[in-house]
This record gives structure tokens, sequence and C-alpha cells, in this order.
């Protein structure tokens, strides 16, 4: 067999796996403060095993863009529990947050390769934030839509309160004073974020209580992704590879 037959193989081997990936081209943005179950849902609700932490492919074929995991994991390096950042002092956490070599900005070194690496082979992706910042998320959409994406969110609500005591129950514990003020940002920017998203692209679930996800929100996720691209930038690329796949390639559908 010829080298430039073997690699016609490979290119048509990763061009069917490509444009037929699902999930492909959609981003969906999770928002809630901590202690919100915003990670824990996200599994439920795209097929991860919310058990295992540091897992970031699922079921629906999206990849979970998240630094928690990576975060824990340096400060465990440098011998810091996660469960002491609740007890240190603003120069402490300082040190663990911020900077380059900070285990925090490792973690979210990291992370942006990893989606950078994703979003080279056009997969969808999960980015589990806060969305206490505005700006950011919305410079976040812009960019994935720039790139060929269809964009949703998923807003995780519950009460100050709840939020609170999940923080105080897990092994990364955060300062009582900051989740107060990342919950507050949040509630502030839910009115803009339904404005950004618009109406069909973004639910809210209200996880004050954890249970099931309710059916209306999985059927309306579910409705996303299946529905064919919009974004007229990936739609161009789905077709560019699926012209070079000949006239009988198969054309994605939409599923019900």
């Amino acid at each position: 067999m010829s080298y430039e037959l073997i690699q016609q193989i490979i290119r048509e081997t990763l061009l069917q796996e490509g444009v037929y990936d699902p999930g492909i081209f959609k981003a969906v943005f999770m928002a809630g403060g901590p202690g919100s179950g915003k990670s824990y849902t996200a599994k439920k609700i795209f097929g991860a095993s919310p058990e295992n932490a540091t897992e970031t492919s699922t079921a629906a074929g999206l990849k979970l863009v998240n630094s928690d995991p990576a975060f824990e994991y340096f400060l465990k390096q440098i011998g810091i529990s996660p469960s002491s950042l609740a007890s240190m002092s603003a120069e402490e956490f300082k040190k663990v947050t911020v900077g380059p070599e900070s285990p925090r900005m490792k973690a979210k070194n990291i992370r942006d390769k990893q989606q950078a690496m994703w979003m080279g082979g056009k997969l969808g992706v999960i980015i589990d934030g806060t969305g206490d910042n505005y700006e950011k998320i919305s410079h976040k959409k812009l960019a994935m839509q720039e790139a060929g994406y269809d964009t949703y969110m998923i807003f995780v609500n519950t009460t100050l309160g709840v939020a609170q005591e999940r923080n105080a129950n897990r092994d990364r514990k955060l300062p009582a004073s900051l989740v107060e003020q990342i919950w507050e940002d949040v509630q502030k920017n839910l009115g803009k974020f339904q404005a950004l998203f618009g109406a069909e692209n973004i639910v809210i679930i209200d996880n004050t209580e954890y249970g099931p996800v309710p059916g209306a929100i999985e059927k309306a996720v579910r409705r996303f992704l299946n529905q064919p691209i919009r974004n007229p930038v990936g739609k161009e690329w789905i077709e560019a590879e699926l012209e070079m796949k000949g006239p009988k390639a198969k054309r994605p559908k939409a599923k019900s």
C-alpha cells in the first residue's frame, strides 16, 4: 500500500469522524455561583459521571471545559488542601489564585489548551464557569460564534443560603464573603444573559433542592443539540468537508 493511499485513508477516516461528530459546533455555557451545583447538573444533562471530577467526555459528544479539577490538583501538589481556601488570609488566597505560577492560573492554562484543541477539531464544548463576569462570557460567546459555533446557556440557580451551606460542606471551600459576592454578581447578570443568548437559547434551573433535571429542561437542551447548525461559519465548514467527500456524502440530519 502506497504512502499516498495511506494518507488518503487516514484523511477520510478523520473527515468521517469530524463532520459527523455528535455535538459538532455546539457550545453550551454553564452559569451559576459556587454551590449552585452547575457542574453536577451539566454532567447529569449531557451524560457524564458526577463522581468523576476529571472526566471531560460526555455521552452527548460534548467536552467539559472546567479548570477546577486541575486547580485542586495543583493545590495538593504544593501541600494545600482545597478545603483550606475558606480560612486563608487575603494575601494567602491571592498567592494561590493570582499570577502565572499560581495553581489557579496553571489550571486555567491547561483548560485553555484543552479547549483550543477541541475547538480545532470542531467538537462541541460545555464551558463550565460561574457567570459573575458578564463581559468575559460575552467575549467568549462572540469568539465561539466567530469560530462557527451555535451557543446556548444553562443558568443554574439557588438561594444564597443554600449556596453557603453547600460551600461549607464541599471539599473545595471558598470564603463565605466571596461566595456571597459571586452569588450577587451572578444574579445581576441573569437579565443580561437572557438578552445576550435570546429566549430560545437559555434555560434556568432552580437547583435549590437537588433532584432530577426537569424533563422540559432536558427536552430544550436536546432540541438545541439536535437541530442543524445555524451559524453561517459552521455551516460553510461542514459543506466544504462534505464536498471533499464527494457527491454521495450523507448530510447530517436533525434528530428528534
